[in-house]
């Protein structure tokens, strides 16, 4: 049950019944009506804007329509008090039992509840990670890679039909590189001194399975080939094995993609999508030929001058025109980037969320004004951009740095904590703010450690079916007797606090799916968990309030039944987030 989407249909059936008596104008187009919880507790329960929001329209005062508005909720039985607050607000107290009952609505489809088709099977590509196949992850992947993960379950959840997927940067210069850095290391396989590694080069001890690889499959035939002929060979051996390495720092995060899409695979087998791209675009009337300014800030001896082939960027937004050929006549990453988004529009994706790293925040609108010309202003990107990560242990930084090989990688941080806490804690602050990663603090057993405190919360309710079973053999917490529990015993203020935090796990699975925000779920699973933790307390304390009365079987079926509840949803939040739910902790 979504006590806030059954409250919007109760409220909108009212507003029909007021047009209906005349007390609100004929033919009146009703707006969508939006139930929130209440920000104070002492003003209600349950808020709604709907009175501001039809006054203009309905051509009323926003304070008198809310007064008439609410005194037909008054009417409704599920409600005790309503207010009218401030400009227009109508605050609504409900019976406690609404809450109550919500309990048993909450355990009785169980893993279910939550669960939204408001989705509606639309189909959703979600691209994330993408990094270059020259090395291992590191840390500064791991969060785009969880981020991407997390959202994409989260959509499924909410009833979209997701793909997830990997662009492989497999088409430019920095392939190349790879290749000379490991047919370096392929020399060194075969015995050559190869001294310093220049630099420019990969200089990671990562690649030197793959020059060993290379010496058992070619020998020495390698060495009498000019460059551009064992380069091509060089370099699918290195992105192979590059991949096999992303795949697998991708598993060790519990992380998957349905697609790996190669950026080769644009131009490959005689079939140049990229120049299929910019000529659909053409015929469109966006691409030209012309000149671009110089970039400011740059310096005009570096300037290229030249007539060349544009999109018209400006036409959507942008600041500047785009160029997509090169003066050698190779292609522009962006004229690739745009022939890569047409194609997922082509497999028919109306949305697309691509899972960007800071330093890419520059080239949004330019891909969003793609999109928007390639499919006719029908398809929709959002981007979202993943703030760098600091390493910190005990508080000292940890420095990293790709190009030298001392860089800190994704696997070495999953082995020395966890993947869990380094899931729940990417997820932890908001994707767009910069993240403070400390190996100490992620491992702490205390309230402080977000993913320790909610997963305790999970095992805690576990125990608490435990000990009921020592006290109660036969009572199964997933039972009949538990699913029609009596629930309106639960009278206790900590009881019904709780339940008003369950009871706001749709509507928030809900929000967060539409604004693309997975972190919501991070910060609701630990207020719920501070929650329930806070009510074992007050049972420790005062033994009448405990969870197990063996005096008092029905009551205790009751707490059972909140007990699951608030672990039911711990669990679901934590799946959503790709973080294990434990039953006890050591």
């Amino acid at each position: 049950m979504n006590i806030f989407s059954h409250f919007e249909g109760l409220i909108g059936a009212a507003l029909q019944d007021l047009v209906a008596n005349g007390k609100l104008p004929a033919g009146l187009a009703l707006p969508a009506v939006t139930v929130e919880a209440a920000r104070d507790q002492t003003h209600g329960d349950l808020a709604t804007n709907i009175a501001m929001v039809l006054a203009k329209p309905a051509g009323r005062n926003p304070r008198e329509l809310a007064a008439i508005i609410a005194a037909s909720l008054s009417k409704l039985a599920e409600v005790v008090k309503v207010d009218v607050a401030g400009p227009g607000f109508i605050n609504l107290t409900l019976d406690p039992l609404v809450w109550t009952r919500t309990v048993r609505a909450v355990v009785t489809p169980g893993a279910e509840f939550g669960r939204s088709d408001v989705g509606a099977g639309e189909k959703v590509n979600v691209e994330y990670v993408s990094a270059n196949p020259t090395g291992p992850l590191h840390v500064g992947h791991c969060r785009g890679a969880v981020f991407g993960d997390a959202l994409a379950s989260l959509l499924a959840f909410t009833g979209h039909d997701v793909t997830r997927e990997y662009y492989i940067n497999d088409a430019g210069a920095q392939v190349d590189v790879l290749a000379r850095s490991a047919f370096l290391r392929y020399r060194e396989a075969l015995g050559e001194p190869i001294g310093v590694i220049a630099e420019g080069l990969y200089p990671g001890d990562y690649l030197k399975p793959v020059g060993a690889a290379l010496a058992r499959s070619h020998g020495r035939k390698l060495l009498d080939m000019p460059e551009q002929d064992w380069l091509p060979l060089v370099r699918a051996a290195a992105i192979a094995a590059m991949l096999v390495l992303i795949r697998e720092d991708l598993a060790a995060l519990n992380v998957r993609q349905d697609v790996f899409f190669s950026e080769r695979s644009l131009t490959a087998a005689g079939h140049d999508r990229v120049r299929e791209t910019i000529e659909e675009l053409r015929t469109s009337g966006y691409i030209f030929e012309g000149r671009l300014p110089p970039p400011k800030g740059a310096p005009l001896e570096d300037w290229e001058d030249r007539e060349q082939t544009l999109f018209r960027a400006t036409a959507f937004g942008d600041d500047v025109d785009r160029a997509l050929i090169k003066s050698d006549g190779s292609y522009t990453y962006f004229a690739g980037d745009m022939a890569y988004h047409r194609d997922k529009l082509k497999r028919g994706f109306a949305t697309l969320i691509d899972v960007w790293g800071a330093d890419h925040a520059g080239h949004i609108k330019r891909m969003q004004s793609a999109v928007t010309a390639l499919s006719a202003g029908k398809g929709a990107l959002d981007v979202k951009i993943c703030q760098l990560v600091k390493l910190f242990r005990a508080g000292e930084p940890v420095k990293m740095s790709k190009r030298s090989g001392t860089f800190v990688t994704l696997r070495e941080v999953v082995e020395e904590v966890g993947r869990d806490p380094v899931r729940f804690m990417m997820l932890y602050r908001k994707n767009d703010a910069p993240l403070d990663f400390d190996f100490a603090k992620v491992t702490e057993k205390s309230r402080d450690n977000p993913v320790f405190y909610v997963q305790y919360a999970h095992a805690r309710a576990h125990s608490v079916f435990r000990n009921a079973r020592e006290t109660y053999p036969d009572l199964d917490p997933q039972g009949v007797e538990i699913r029609s529990s009596p629930v309106e015993k639960l009278v206790d203020e900590g009881e019904i606090i709780l339940i008003k935090r369950i009871s706001q796990f749709p509507r928030l699975i809900e929000q967060a799916a539409a604004a693309h925000e997975p972190h919501r779920i991070a910060f609701y699973l630990y207020d719920l968990a501070s929650d329930f933790h806070g009510l074992w307390n007050r049972g420790k304390d005062a033994p009448h309030l405990r969870f197990i009365r063996e005096d008092d079987r029905p009551l205790t079926a009751a707490r059972l039944a909140l007990v699951e509840a608030a672990r039911g949803v711990i669990a679901s939040g934590l799946d959503i987030l790709g973080v294990q739910a434990p039953t006890e902790m050591r």
